[in-house]
């Protein structure tokens, strides 16, 4: 069948393109929401592992037990592959929820998070350490000096690697069809087997997502330029 048919069969026919548009949509949506939870947690797991790192003398049980914590999740989510986890979440932990949208965002954020985490714990374990005792010397609680502090200067040396992280997790959305969300790919999935014509709706969907990642790089080194210039200023 001739390319141009094949456009029209899987684009135009049955205004399908807004079927792509739909899948976008919640390719995004998905993406976003994972991102959130991964930043927030990779946080909290960061900031936890570097004060367990910086304690001198006796070692707070609390903390080490925190911290142990935090060791075994980043562990088993980097040492198991996504997919899996997407399954385990959607057919095992929440087998019976309909919403989801509202599990992949889960699985992917946690998974997000162990990464995320050591990306930023490298962050901050780059700040001199001069800078934590300053203010703690000011009478500034860990917590405030972390917050205010540490983390903004940290955000800025991390940003390329968090810069990457979101244009792997706008990728990975293409994994939650296996949970029956109706993402991008799914779409594409659907309109093949409805078309029996598989280039078209597959390749469609590989310019779009070539073009969101570029995009998003370009938003990135924009980002990434101001931030620069106002080092500079």
């Amino acid at each position: 069948m001739p390319v141009k048919e094949q456009f029209i069969q899987s684009f135009i026919t049955g205004e399908r393109w807004k079927l792509y548009l739909g899948g976008l949509k919640i390719s995004i949506l998905v993406t976003l929401g994972a991102l959130a939870i991964g930043v927030v947690l990779g946080i909290l797991v960061a900031v936890v592992r570097t004060l367990h790192d910086q304690q001198r003398g006796k070692q707070k049980w609390h903390i080490a037990i925190l911290n142990a914590i935090c060791k075994v999740y980043i562990t088993v989510i980097r040492g198991t592959p996504m997919m899996v986890q997407l399954l385990i979440f959607g057919f095992v932990i929440f087998k019976s929820s309909r919403n989801l949208a509202g599990v992949a965002i889960l699985a992917l954020g946690i998974n997000s998070g162990a990464y995320v985490a050591e990306i930023i714990r490298g962050g901050i374990m780059s700040i001199d350490p001069g800078q934590m005792e300053a203010g703690r010397s000011l009478g500034l609680g860990y917590a405030t000096v972390m917050k205010s502090v540490i983390i903004p200067q940290a955000i800025k040396n991390i940003l390329p690697a968090l810069g990457n992280e979101l244009i792997t997790l706008f990728k990975d959305t293409s994994l939650v069809t296996v949970i029956g969300l109706v993402d991008l790919t799914k779409v594409a999935i659907q309109i093949q087997a409805r078309t029996y014509q598989a280039f078209m709706p597959f390749i469609g969907i590989a310019i779009i997502y070539l073009v969101i990642v570029l995009i998003l790089t370009k938003l990135q080194g924009l980002l990434e330029r101001r931030l620069r210039r106002s080092d500079r200023k």
